[in-house]
C-alpha cells in the first residue's frame, strides 16, 4: 500500500468517526491537496491519525470487526459455543465446526485481497501511524499518550486475530516504508506473537489514561490491562501452530492474578453494576457504569452502529413496540436450559414472543423461527429501531468489570501451587458475580477439587458474557473442551481439535510464495 494512499484512508475514516462521543472536531481538510510532504504537520492532524486506528475496532456491517452481525467476531464466535446458532451462513459453520480455508465468509478477518476487507493490514496502518508520531515535532510526553492509544489499537486487533488464526504476519516498519520493494514474510513464532502483542499492551498500561480520566469509548489504562490478562490467560494453554506443538505456560496464571488484583485497587474506580439486565437497556451504559472497561458508543446516524436486534428478532416479531427482525440467528435450548432458575442474566433471552398475527410462540410452536433455540435478543427494548433502519443508540460493551472477578477466580484455582485459600478466594470472586445475577453462593465444600471449581467458572463465563465479545471460544480452548463442547451441543461430524483455530484465507497463503504455512491439518 503506498503511503500517499494510506494518508487519505486514514483521514477519510477519522471524518467518520466524528459521530462517536470520543472524537475530537477537526478542521476541514483538503483531501486533494494531501501528500506524505505535508501531512501529518500539526497535532490536529495527529488526532487524525490516531481516531482513524480505533476505525477498525468500531461496530459496522462494512468494515468494523465488533460489528453484531456475521460479519463481526462476536457472532462467529459465539456461534461455536452454543450461545448462537444458525440454519445458514457463516453462523451455521462455526455451530458445526464446518469451515475450511474456501470459507471466506470465516477467512476474510485476517485478509482478503479486496480493500477494505480483513483487518492484518489495519496492523500494518497502526505501525505506520506510530511512525508519523515519532516523527512529528510533538514533545515527548504528547507522543507518549497518542502512541498509547495505537499501540493499544494495534495490540487489541493483533490478539482478535491470533486468538483465531494463530500467529500472524506481521510486516516490520521498514517493509511498510518500501511498499514497491516486494518481499514475502512468514509469520511470527509464538514467543515472537506473543512479545509483540505484550509490548504495544505494556506500553499502553504505562502511557494511557486512568479509567476515570479516559473519555468515554477510548482506550484506558483499564483496558490495556484486561487485554493482558486475556492475552496471559490464552497462553497458559498447549497450542498447535504451525512451528508445532507448543507448550503453554501455567505461570501466566501468577500475572492475570496481579493484573487483576490491580483492577480491583480502588484507583481504578470499577464496579459491578446491582442490575445486570439495565447495563444493556437503553440509558444503562455511558462514562456513569463504573462497570464498563471499554464500550462502543452507539448511535443511529453511525458510524457505530448496534444492528443486534434486527439480526436477532424473528421477521414476524411483534411486541413491546418492536417488530421485524431479520432471523439471522438464534440461541440454542441447551444454552437457555444451562441457567439456574432465577438467573436474572436470562432475562433477554427470550423463550416466547408475539407474532404479527397475535399468536404466542414457543419452542414447541409447530415450524416456529424457534425451533433452534429462543431469541437471543441480550440489548432491551429499542423501539427507535424500526424507525433507524434496524439500529439501535444502545452501547455494545465490549470488556466489563465481572471479568476481573472471574480472571481473578480462574488463576486462583489454575496457578501453580494453588493452595486451600486460594481455592476459598477463587470462589469468593465467583459469588460476588452469581450474586449480582440473584443466585445464591456456591459452597466451599463443594468445591476442594480445583478441577470442579474450574468447571463452575466456567460455566458463569459462558452465562455472563454471551453475545458481547464472544471469548467463551477462547476460554473453551484454553482447556481444549471447545470440540467436545460442540459434539453435546449438536454432535457435528466435522468437529475437529484441529479446528480449534480457523484457517488462514487462500490468498494469504500464495501471497507468502512458500514463507507463509498453512494451520496444521487444514
Amino acid at each position: 500500500m503506498k503511503h500517499l494512499r494510506l494518508i487519505y484512508t486514514l483521514l477519510a475514516a477519522s471524518l467518520s468517526l466524528s459521530a462517536m462521543q470520543s472524537c475530537a472536531d477537526l478542521d476541514p481538510v483538503d483531501y486533494s491537496e494531501i501528500n506524505p510532504s505535508n501531512f501529518p504537520k500539526t497535532e490536529e492532524d495527529i488526532k487524525a491519525l490516531v481516531l482513524s486506528c480505533y476505525y477498525p475496532l468500531r461496530p459496522n456491517w462494512w468494515d468494523g470487526i465488533f460489528t453484531p452481525s456475521e460479519r463481526g467476531v462476536m457472532m462467529l464466535n459465539d456461534a461455536m459455543t452454543g450461545v448462537l446458532t444458525g440454519t445458514f451462513g457463516e453462523q451455521k459453520q462455526c455451530a458445526e465446526m464446518n469451515f475450511f480455508p474456501e470459507s471466506e465468509g470465516i477467512t476474510w478477518f485476517y485478509y482478503k485481497r479486496d480493500a477494505p476487507n480483513g483487518y492484518a493490514n489495519k496492523i500494518s496502518r497502526c505501525t505506520l501511524v506510530l511512525d508519523d508520531i515519532e516523527k512529528s515535532s510533538l514533545d515527548n510526553n504528547t507522543k507518549n499518550r497518542y502512541s498509547a492509544e495505537v499501540r493499544c489499537a494495534r495490540a487489541f486487533l493483533s490478539y482478535l486475530l491470533y486468538d483465531m488464526y494463530g500467529p500472524l504476519v506481521v510486516a516490520p516498519l521498514e517493509v511498510l516504508q518500501n511498499p514497491l520493494e516486494e518481499k514475502s514474510l512468514s509469520r511470527l513464532s509464538r514467543a515472537e506473537m506473543v512479545k509483540f502483542i505484550e509490548d504495544d499492551l505494556k506500553f499502553a498500561e504505562e502511557y494511557l489514561p486512568m479509567p476515570g480520566k479516559a473519555e468515554y469509548g477510548r482506550f484506558s489504562k483499564g483496558l490495556a490491562k484486561m487485554l493482558l490478562i486475556r492475552l496471559y490467560l490464552h497462553e497458559t494453554a498447549d497450542m498447535n501452530y504451525p512451528e508445532g506443538l507448543t507448550p503453554g505456560n501455567r505461570e501466566y496464571f501468577n500475572k492475570v492474578e496481579t493484573l487483576a488484583r490491580e483492577l480491583k485497587a480502588s484507583e481504578y474506580g470499577y464496579s459491578l453494576q446491582p442490575n445486570y439486565p439495565k447495563m444493556f437497556e437503553q440509558g444503562g451504559q455511558g462514562a456513569a457504569n463504573k462497570e464498563i472497561i471499554w464500550a462502543l458508543p452507539c448511535s443511529y446516524e453511525g458510524p457505530n452502529i448496534n444492528q443486534w436486534h434486527m439480526m436477532a428478532l424473528p421477521t414476524d416479531f411483534d411486541q413491546n413496540g418492536m417488530s421485524s427482525g431479520w432471523s439471522c440467528v438464534t440461541s440454542t435450548w441447551k444454552f437457555y436450559d444451562s441457567f439456574e432458575a432465577g438467573d436474572t442474566r436470562r432475562t433477554y433471552l427470550l423463550p416466547t414472543y408475539t407474532s404479527s398475527s397475535g399468536e404466542q410462540i414457543d419452542r414447541d410452536t409447530p415450524s416456529s423461527q424457534i425451533a433452534a433455540g429462543p431469541i437471543p435478543m441480550k440489548f432491551g427494548y429499542d423501539t427507535g429501531v424500526k424507525g433507524n433502519g434496524g439500529a439501535s443508540s444502545i452501547d455494545l460493551i465490549i470488556f466489563r468489570y465481572a471479568d476481573v472477578y472471574l480472571s481473578l477466580a480462574e488463576a486462583l484455582c489454575e496457578k501453580p501451587g494453588a493452595t486451600a485459600a486460594d481455592l476459598k478466594e477463587a470462589i469468593d470472586n465467583v459469588n460476588v458475580v452469581r450474586n449480582r445475577a440473584g443466585l445464591g453462593n456456591l459452597k466451599y465444600a463443594d468445591y476442594t477439587d480445583s478441577n470442579k471449581l474450574l468447571d463452575a467458572i466456567l460455566m458463569e463465563r459462558w452465562h455472563e458474557f454471551w453475545c458481547e465479545n464472544g471469548q467463551f471460544r477462547a476460554d473453551l480452548i484454553r482447556y481444549h473442551k471447545l470440540v467436545d463442547w460442540v459434539k453435546w451441543l449438536n454432535d457435528s461430524p466435522y468437529a475437529a481439535d484441529y479446528k480449534e483455530l480457523y484457517p488462514l484465507p487462500m490468498s494469504v497463503i500464495s501471497d507468502g510464495k512458500g514463507k507463509v504455512a498453512q494451520n496444521p491439518k487444514y
